[in-house]
């Protein structure tokens, strides 16, 4: 390794950085890129102020020759090829602003220009040779049936779900809430860390003070839903993709409802119902591996659909809606609570890291698909709250529990698995927080039966 001080600036012969900041420049779109490169020569090149982003092997090049763009990188990294030694989130936000890591749409085609350069730096670097195999945690349900079809469904959601309810556990703490939570509004929740928060009981980044923290602001989020769906003791509520069962347990403990809940992945569902038995919720709570279409012993009083929808599909969003209408008895409410994709008129590109890795065939629709879609099915549309900012805070809470546990995570599920959490849950807070993605509870009912409240502060 050369150690002197040409290698470390990256211009000397023996240093690669300079040759592979150039490179990268080519497959992010710009110039100089705004991280510090540091090749596996040891050599650095670019601001010296800026994120590291660590190149430890030629294999990440070759990955990144082969699939110029995101997928290459986000290959690399989740193999350990790619590092980010310090704030992962500084690190990422520069990729993103540089134009090609979290830009919405399909990528950008390389010219044949810049496809020369890029090959002529791997020539010289030493980095040509076969497509790297992709890591063993790239989702492969191609082969499982028609794109959203019952069995393909379910080997997607198993692929995103079924790593571990363990290592879920670690991430999510004890509320076992996988979706955003609800933060209090103190006129400093914009002021996060950048990495997220510091410590066991305080995992919040934002400010909801050292009682809240992400359990309490879960918490909150399960009470606002079951007050904005007005459960009332007696009441019969189906909850659509219901986790590991936390809605069900807090709306049956709390609102003396009676819950079904239906998730295609068994792990979650053993988990839910060893959680119900332990609460003495059994007779209130009937967890079930059931495909929402399949549900048959409608009509129930309200249904709950929490970080489900994402999972249907755009085209299949029509037929959701109307499923989901012909299930409520008139006067139920349905709460639908979801990411929305903000960069209309583009959408997500299916090739790219969270499609691959995180969620196999998910599709975000935006907030106005989803209203038309539900007044469509003949809902009448209560109240719509944005969450967006709420979603990146969870996150980085997520992030930081990750971190904190990172030898327990890498022993549950493996060092890949690990990697894909860190990045799907990073990158997803800056998408957030920069508003490519939003997330919204949109609240409608079946018209007929009892007549909504006159105004929102009834559940607000």
């Amino acid at each position: 390794m050369d150690t002197g001080a040409a290698a470390q600036t990256g211009t000397g012969s023996t240093g690669h950085a300079a040759r592979l900041e150039k490179a990268l420049g080519v497959v992010l779109g710009t110039g100089q890129i705004p991280l510090r490169l540091r090749a596996w020569d040891g050599s650095e090149a670019g601001p010296p102020d800026a994120p590291v982003l660590e190149f430890k092997s030629r294999r990440a090049l070759r990955r990144i020759l082969w699939s110029p763009g995101q997928l290459g990188l986000s290959r690399a990294y989740v193999a350990g090829e790619i590092d980010t030694p310090g704030d992962i989130f500084a690190a990422f936000t520069a990729l993103s602003s540089a134009g090609k890591f979290a830009e919405p749409g399909p990528f950008r085609p390389l010219s044949a220009g810049e496809l020369w350069l890029l090959l002529r730096t791997a020539v010289r670097l030493g980095a040509v040779g076969p497509n790297p195999a992709p890591p063993p945690e790239e989702a492969r349900i191609a082969k499982k049936g028609r794109m959203h079809s019952r069995r393909r469904d379910s080997a997607a959601i198993s692929h995103h779900y079924d790593v571990g309810n363990d290592f879920y556990a670690l991430v999510l703490g004890p509320s076992m809430v996988y979706s955003c939570a609800v933060w209090p509004d103190d006129g400093a929740a914009a002021a996060a860390p950048a990495g997220g928060g510091t410590d066991a009981g305080k995992d919040a980044g934002p400010s909801a003070g050292p009682a809240a923290g992400l359990d309490g602001a879960q918490e909150a989020k399960l009470d606002l839903v079951c007050r904005k769906l007005g459960l009332q003791p007696g009441m019969r509520v189906l909850d659509v993709g219901c986790g590991w069962g936390s809605f069900a347990l807090h709306a049956a403990a709390r609102y003396g409802v009676s819950v079904v809940g239906v998730t295609l992945s068994r792990e979650q569902a053993g988990l839910a119902r060893k959680r119900a038995a332990e609460a003495g919720l059994t007779d209130r709570v009937d967890i079930r591996v059931q495909d929402y279409r399949d549900v048959r012993d409608g009509p129930f009083d309200a249904i709950s659909s929490i970080g489900m929808s994402e999972h249907v599909g755009r085209a299949q969003t029509p037929a959701y809606a109307e499923a989901l209408y012909g299930l409520l008895r008139p006067g139920g409410r349905l709460l639908n609570h979801a990411i929305s994709w903000n960069a209309d008129p583009t959408s997500p590109d299916p090739d790219s890291f969270i499609p691959r890795y995180v969620f196999p065939d998910g599709e975000m629709i935006s907030l106005g698909e989803m209203v038309a879609a539900l007044e469509s099915a003949r809902f009448e549309v209560l109240d719509v709250e944005a969450l967006r900012r709420h979603y990146a805070l969870t996150l980085r809470a997520w992030v930081s529990r990750l971190e904190r546990n990172w030898d327990e995570a890498v022993k549950l599920a493996g060092a890949g698995r690990a990697r894909v959490w860190r990045l799907y849950m990073a990158s997803s807070a800056i998408g957030f927080e920069t508003g490519l993605t939003g997330v919204n509870q949109v609240l409608v009912r079946r018209p007929g039966g009892e007549e909504p409240p006159l105004r929102r502060t009834a559940w607000m």
